[in-house]
């Protein structure tokens, strides 16, 4: 066998590596902030979304996010068992008083979290990521 194309190959330049790398070192700076809510980042998008929206279904939430309708049915059953969301009328989902009084107490905490992220990558980066989200979900 020929492992030519290995040999010539800079796997350093893979893109997705690299928005990989970029997700997790992102997220480990979320988790840092966030670890006293007892909340992971997709949960917490989850709430920030149905804050603004005030109600909302599954399957919106999952085209808003680009995410699996299973990743997004795990993360809504742990809200609702929280207290911070509920099924009014199938199917649309509503956040709770609850829900809205834990977000208020959250963004201080992902605020600290964004402003750590965006002094890391500086003004230049942070129009950059824009850009890449813009490009490719048009």
């Amino acid at each position: 066998m020929n492992y030519t194309e290995i040999e010539k190959t800079d796997f350093s330049s893979c893109i997705a590596g690299k928005v990989g790398l970029i997700s997790r070192l992102t997220s480990n700076i979320f988790r840092k902030h966030l670890a006293k809510h007892d909340i992971t980042e997709s949960q917490l998008s989850i709430l920030f979304i149905t804050s603004k929206m005030k109600e909302i279904t599954q399957k919106q939430i999952s085209e808003f996010y680009y995410l699996e309708k299973s990743t997004v049915s795990r993360n809504l059953k742990r809200l609702a068992e929280k207290g911070y969301l509920e099924q009014k009328q199938l199917p649309k989902l509503v956040i709770t008083e609850s829900g809205l009084e834990f977000v208020t107490e959250v963004i201080p905490s992902w605020k600290k979290a964004m402003k750590e992220i965006k002094k890391a990558l500086g003004e230049n980066g942070v129009t950059a990521i824009d850009e890449v989200v813009t490009k490719l979900t048009n």
